[in-house]
């Protein structure tokens, strides 16, 4: 009877599927966040991007969750997949609040070393979307995630570097004029900052798959 049971459950579920199409609205979300600071086109229509990459990356979150507790076999422990898709998940909602902030408060213009920021959060978009197909082989692929994994990290410390350099020249600049352009500058370093962890995040869940399933 259990055997007759499982053959009518799924077997496979559509996981790695599923982090691969989640990995493409990270880098999606950042290329807009990328356009937003550089003042590439409208700032409306970056946003309202961020916004659709964050509800179509919702979506799959969800059907993640959905398929871990149908799905009889998963390809890692269920723990491990609702943790790496709920760290990916909040790396673009943390984008997605980085817009929300510059909406609400009608920032216009955005300092270097926030730039700066987002260019590497772009980068460390495409190593996530490099390394999570390489989930699908985790043997093989083992030597490549580690490499990337740890670049990850280092993008994560390169862009802490900015957020305390690009603070200290706000907090130099407002002096005691300008208190409120200091709280909203520095909202927006911290959800920077934020995203950055986020990724941080990913790199630590990616390399616990290495470790616990190479």
């Amino acid at each position: 009877m259990v055997a007759w049971f499982q053959a009518l459950m799924p077997k496979q579920g559509r996981f790695f599927d599923q982090f691969e199409a989640h990995a493409a609205t990270l880098v999606a979300g950042a290329d807009a966040l990328q356009k937003l600071f550089s003042g590439d086109g409208a700032i409306a229509v970056h946003i309202a991007e961020i916004v659709d990459r964050e509800h179509e990356a919702d979506d799959i979150t969800r059907d993640v969750l959905q398929d871990v507790r149908r799905v009889f076999v998963t390809p890692f422990d269920r723990s491990a997949i609702t943790d790496l898709i709920g760290v990916m998940d909040d790396s673009i909602d943390q984008m997605n609040q980085t817009a929300t902030t510059i909406a609400l408060y009608e920032v216009k213009t955005f300092a270097d070393d926030m730039r700066a920021m987002v260019d590497l959060i772009v980068e460390a978009a495409r190593v996530t979307a490099e390394a999570i197909p390489l989930l699908r082989k985790l043997d093989a692929n083992a030597g490549r995630l580690h490499d990337l994994t740890a670049r990850l990290v280092q993008l994560e410390g390169q862009v802490d570097d900015h957020h305390a350099k690009g603070l200290h020249a706000l907090f130099k600049s407002c002096g005691n004029d300008q208190p409120m352009r200091f709280i909203v500058e520095r909202e927006i370093y911290s959800h920077l900052e934020r995203i950055a962890d986020r990724f941080e995040d990913i790199a630590n869940e990616i390399q616990g798959l290495v470790i616990d399933h190479a």
